[in-house]
């Protein structure tokens, strides 16, 4: 698979007679209209197998090969070259497609209202290919160890089409907010809990789950070694009825990071007790925040560092946004917050309002801006295929379990693209 950045005065057209492929195929693959122009700095992906690599200044056979992640003799042979051949810039080099690795992704889905409208459940019929977990978002505790479910409609039959493991997610939200003294009053009372797991049990014989997952946030930090053992009973009973479990964690970098998202998420006791767990490397730039990238690599890696050493790189899922921000220029803090938009929108955005898109090599994170019909300056921060590749290229270096998604409903067709170049990924 090839990622192309579209370069002043680039056409599909002529993309098409570069690498051979029908103008009709990128089109579609990238969901681009055939009419309309390409965005400068867009990332584009190639549906080739394999990649090729145009010589810069100063390559040689050898630092390409480090350049693209193969050996150099391989390199050579595809290209029918000598190891001591001078490479003229310009030549185009074929790289082969690497060895694909098994990895387990998993994408949750929120509804809208009391509902997983048609737009979702399409959404979910798309993605269902290209993961192992579907994840309804969520079953809200209730005080007295009930269960409030989210809408199922359709996604028994999507899961079912597709080999899609049903992950049942658990969370301690009230009134739209994670709640710690719900937390609290589950956590330090047994009555409570016994009811809960009941009911999760309960449920999801009802719904044919297959992962129990504990969506547990905003706890007080006292009730962090209550937390630990809570896990520890349900993984006992969840286990017990042959299911797995698995749970969500704040992105920490030490284990002494404080505060309310973060004291009573303790990765030891969560790797020793957890099937897997879903990291969630998102949100540096959010909504109500200044305006950044969503998921920097830069911090994302550290995160993601720290945890294999409290727990196995097999058990870790890397969260990943599928969406950025569109903020407002200049920010203010409490001012208006930025409006979530997806990467195909951003780049529909930037078509409208003819600006180039940038790159930030060090964040590894696509940006432009615009000034709308108000006379107000905006900066948009995204997700394109290279960011998402970066992010691809890390799991693998760690040697991680796989990627979880926050959250379906937003149009990103390379990304699912990329997930199949990629990785081989495992279905249950």
């Amino acid at each position: 698979m090839q990622i192309h950045v579209v370069q002043s005065g680039e056409s599909l057209y002529q993309l098409s007679r570069v690498y051979g492929v029908p103008l009709e195929t990128i089109a579609a693959t990238n969901e681009v209209p055939v009419n309309k122009t390409l965005v400068v700095g867009q990332a584009l992906v190639i549906p080739i197998t394999g990649s090729y690599y145009w010589v810069h200044p100063g390559d040689t056979i050898y630092s390409v090969a480090h350049k693209v992640g193969t050996d150099v003799q391989t390199l050579a042979e595809v290209n029918h070259l000598n190891l001591n051949y001078t490479l003229p810039v310009g030549l185009r080099l074929y790289v082969p497609q690497k060895p694909r690795r098994t990895a387990e992704i998993n994408a949750y889905i929120e509804p809208t209202g009391n509902e997983f409208s048609p737009h979702l459940i399409q959404s979910a019929s798309d993605a269902a290919p290209h993961v192992t977990y579907l994840a309804p978002f969520s079953f809200r505790i209730q005080r007295d160890g009930s269960l409030q479910a989210p809408p199922m409609d359709d996604l028994y039959t999507v899961a079912g089409q597709h080999h899609v493991t049903l992950m049942m997610v658990v969370t301690n939200l009230e009134k739209n907010q994670f709640s710690a003294e719900l937390g609290s009053i589950i956590l330090n009372n047994e009555q409570h809990q016994n009811a809960l797991l009941e009911n999760i049990l309960r449920t999801a014989k009802q719904f044919d789950f297959r992962d129990i997952h504990f969506d547990i946030e905003h706890l007080h930090p006292k009730d962090k070694e209550a937390y630990n053992a809570f896990l520890r009973k349900a993984s006992n009973v969840i286990h017990r009825e042959g299911y797995l479990m698995s749970t969500a964690l704040a992105p920490k970098t030490s284990a002494a990071q404080s505060g309310a998202w973060y004291t009573a998420h303790d990765y030891k006791a969560h790797g020793q007790i957890a099937d897997f767990v879903i990291i969630m490397t998102y949100e540096w730039g959010y909504s109500g925040g200044p305006p950044m990238p969503v998921s920097p690599i830069g911090p994302v890696r550290k995160v993601l560092e720290y945890a294999i050493t409290e727990m196995p790189a097999s058990k870790i899922m890397m969260g990943q946004n599928l969406y950025g921000y569109d903020w407002t220029l200049p920010f203010v803090q409490g001012g208006p917050f930025a409006r979530a938009i997806s990467p195909q929108s951003a780049i529909d955005l930037a078509r409208r309002e003819n600006q180039d898109i940038k790159y930030d090599y060090i964040a590894q994170a696509p940006h432009f801006q615009y000034q709308d019909n108000r006379g107000k300056q905006h900066i948009v921060w995204f997700e394109d295929a290279r960011s998402i590749q970066a992010k691809f290229n890390l799991v693998k270096e760690l040697g991680l379990r796989g990627i979880s998604y926050w959250k379906l409903g937003l149009r990103f067709p390379q990304n699912w693209l990329l997930i199949e170049s990629n990785f081989e990924v495992v279905k249950r």
